[in-house]
């Protein structure tokens, strides 16, 4: 007689081990996904793994909301110093000394208010659409960093007493950087148009402006393309520079010829780079 159980037999003995090795595998799944929940939650530290790193216009707004609260700080604590220096001048000759002598230089390094008659230099890209601007190259269309470099430089030398870009007082060291199509000035963006105002001597600043190598290939491309250019003489209010006051670097200019404007007739004005060209040779930057 055969001792082998009998088929319902074996199927009753191998029910127990399939029950056991699917509960083997259940427990492997569990297990792993505990596994990468944690590993999940030890990355995240409590941020979101899909955060959106692409919102540009809010990384920007959100930069902006910081760099207002510290330029808040900054004039705070200079409220802060100036009290506390004058309360030391009191009783401290030398310190009262130093603070005169500052109070003496304060007016050249841009450091107070100022208000007077001037000009107000205003530039702006060609209007889009326009049928002067057929055929034109996407560059032969905008103002570029040079153009704004342009008309600073040459408020500075017709003896500008104080000069504000946009909405913000700018001293001689005061760096001009474009990229793309803004202006980018002492932590700020600004699109077009961009203002330049100066207050002097407004026919010595009117024959800076003439005088300049540069502002006339400029008005070459208003003339053919339609960029915006605009003078006005006005009375004009500045706040005092609340920039930095470290010196990078600096040099002296070496004299180039003055670039020739072609005729209207002649083929598309020549001179003027992009955007992203650096300063010119002789210019000095602060940060």
């Amino acid at each position: 007689m055969s001792d082998e159980p009998a088929p319902s037999a074996r199927r009753r003995l191998r029910r127990p081990t399939v029950a056991v090795v699917g509960g083997l595998a259940v427990m492997g799944v569990f297990g792993m996904a505990g596994l990468l929940f944690a590993v999940s939650a030890s990355t995240a530290r409590g941020t979101q793994l899909r955060a959106d790193r692409t919102d540009l216009a809010a990384l920007i707004r959100s930069e902006n909301a910081q760099r207002v609260a510290a330029e808040q700080r900054l004039a705070d604590l200079r409220a802060q110093v100036d009290g506390l220096t004058a309360t030391a001048a009191r009783g401290d000759s030398q310190v009262a000394a130093l603070r005169r002598r500052a109070q003496e230089v304060s007016p050249s390094a841009g450091l107070t208010p100022v208000a007077g008659r001037g000009l107000v230099v205003t530039l702006d890209d060609a209007p889009a659409g326009s049928p002067r601007t057929a055929g034109a190259q996407p560059d032969d269309l905008v103002v570029h960093q040079q153009d704004v470099q342009a008309v600073v430089n040459a408020l500075w030398a017709g003896g500008a007493e104080a000069m504000m870009l946009m909405d913000q007082r700018v001293i001689s060291t005061s760096a001009v950087r474009c990229v793309g199509n803004t202006l980018i000035l002492q932590g700020r963006l600004y699109p077009p148009p961009y203002r330049i105002s100066a207050i002097g001597n407004v026919a010595e600043l009117r024959r800076a402006m003439a005088a300049s190598p540069t502002i006339p290939i400029y008005l070459e491309y208003r003339d053919r393309y339609g960029l915006g250019w605009n003078v006005d003489e006005r009375d004009l209010t500045m706040p005092a520079f609340g920039g930095s006051l470290a010196l990078h670097f600096a040099g002296v200019p070496h004299p180039t010829p003055a670039p020739s404007a072609p005729a209207p007739s002649g083929p598309a004005p020549s001179g003027r780079g992009s955007r992203s060209a650096g300063p010119p040779s002789g210019s000095a930057s602060s940060s």
